[in-house]
């Protein structure tokens, strides 16, 4: 039985492309989605064997997301596909469970190696890789996630996609005052007290595309 794949990127050519190349080559793709939560939200409810996630998506970046749908859906694996400058993420993905990186420079063929491999239970990474991201994945660079808790990068992104207060707590599913409380402690904990400076932040972190 083929591996059964959810895509999750924000550009729908990019989407539909991998989609129609995957079905082609026996894949099959159960679900497509165009942020981070609502990748969550499928693989919770398709349950499929492997999820491709975009790093930066809105909402929820790939990150973020992984984290997530690793909880809600252990039995997925999840790839993230990524560029030489993400290797920055590598050890917090590893840490919300990760198990294969894939170049975005790099061809389908290269796409579905780590679908078979993830889905063995193995660790993917493309060939061909900056040494950076090579020493990010095997622990050489022990710092990960930065100052900032997964629930706070989660507000810092939608803070500096421009939500308010209000849609924050709606998109989270907690009160408006814990909102802003995490909104707070954000403005703390990195010393930038302005919402244009936390969205050069999020830029440089990629969080979020400018």
């Amino acid at each position: 039985m083929p591996p059964r794949v959810l895509l999750a990127d924000d550009h729908e050519v990019v989407r539909q492309a991998l989609k129609a190349l995957l079905e082609r080559h026996g894949f099959q793709v159960v679900g497509v989605a165009a942020d981070g939560r609502a990748a969550v939200d499928a693989a919770c409810r398709l349950r499929p064997d492997v999820a491709v996630l975009d790093v930066a998506m809105p909402l929820l970046n790939g990150v973020d997301a992984a984290r997530e749908l690793c909880r809600m859906s252990p039995a997925t694996r999840v790839i993230l596909l990524t560029a030489l400058e993400d290797a920055h993420f590598v050890p917090e993905a590893l840490q919300a469970g990760v198990r294969g990186f894939v170049m975005k420079s790099q061809g389908i063929d290269d796409l579905e190696d780590a679908i078979r491999t993830v889905q063995r239970g193995g660790l993917y990474v493309s060939p061909g890789v900056s040494q950076g991201f090579i020493d990010a994945v095997t622990g050489a660079h022990a710092n990960s996630g930065g100052p900032l808790s997964p629930r706070e990068r989660q507000v810092l992104q939608l803070v500096a996609e421009g939500k308010s207060s209000k849609q924050i707590a709606d998109l989270l599913q907690i009160s408006v005052k814990t909102a802003e409380f995490h909104r707070g402690r954000v403005m703390d904990k990195l010393d930038i007290h302005d919402t244009a400076g936390l969205v050069r932040y999020a830029i440089r972190e990629g969080l979020i595309t400018p």
